[in-house]
């Protein structure tokens, strides 16, 4: 794998970074948002910008096709341990 650029860097820290205000300012449900419906939409626009430049970078570098996943959703990879791996004609 390839070293994270600088740019790779900010953008990262931006896109936690608005992610954790977006998380911190949420209100529980029934509650009025404090953000405006304007500054929403800047945010959701921001984040937006922010995952197509990383994608540009990553397919820059040949790793498109990342995509992030809960730890518990189910995987298309299956881990086998080695000791089940048999030989050939076994």
């Amino acid at each position: 794998m390839t070293e994270l650029t600088k740019e790779q860097e900010i953008l990262i820290a931006m896109r936690w970074t608005l992610s954790a205000i977006v998380k911190d300012v949420t209100p529980p449900p029934g509650m009025r948002h404090p953000l405006s419906d304007a500054t929403i939409q800047d945010v959701r626009k921001c984040l937006g910008l922010i995952a197509a430049r990383e994608k540009e970078l990553a397919d820059e570098q040949g790793r498109g096709g990342e995509r992030p996943y809960y730890a518990d959703a189910p995987q298309s990879v299956q881990v086998v341990p080695i000791n089940r791996i048999k030989k050939r004609g076994d």
